[in-house]
């Protein structure tokens, strides 16, 4: 369950006009991060980014959940339920599952967040989309460095 500080994290994010995948995207880095300082494991970088997802949506990021046929239902269904706990703060988590959580991340590896790994999880993921999903997506990062760089000039 998210802590107060990363609460009022995604408040500021909100305030600051961040979108929802970059507010995301600061949970899933901070996830990384506990997994390189061994607080806990994953079974591999695709499960590490996911806690990361699941935090932000619970912390209150509105993030959707993933579209239908992308992932099986269930984790679908779990990504709305995680929503809706986002939306209230005062849901009553499961000290018994949290903890059996806990323990069963500790004693998984930590290579999930090795930069061999991310690196590796990069290139599938990107050898997964189509060559003109890849180069609007790399038009849209060049046009929001250009975006940022014209506001740092100001």
């Amino acid at each position: 369950m998210p802590t107060k500080k990363e609460r009022e994290l995604v408040a500021k994010m909100k305030r600051e006009g961040k979108t929802p995948s970059q507010q995301a995207g600061e949970f899933v880095r901070l996830e990384l991060e506990q997994i390189r300082h061994k607080e806990h494991g994953a079974a591999n970088t695709k499960q590490a980014i996911a806690i990361g997802l699941s935090e932000a949506r619970r912390a209150g990021v509105d993030l959707p959940p993933p579209k239908k046929g992308k992932y099986d239902e269930e984790t679908r269904k779990r990504a709305k339920r995680e929503l809706k706990v986002g939306d209230n703060p005062k849901y009553k988590v499961s000290k018994k599952r949290s903890m059996a959580a806990r323990k069963s991340l500790k004693k998984a590896p930590t290579v999930a967040a090795s930069k061999t790994a991310l690196s590796r999880h990069a290139k599938a993921a990107a050898k997964a989309r189509t060559p003109r999903e890849r180069s609007a997506s790399a038009r849209k990062a060049a046009a929001t460095r250009k975006h940022n760089a014209a506001k740092k000039s100001k």
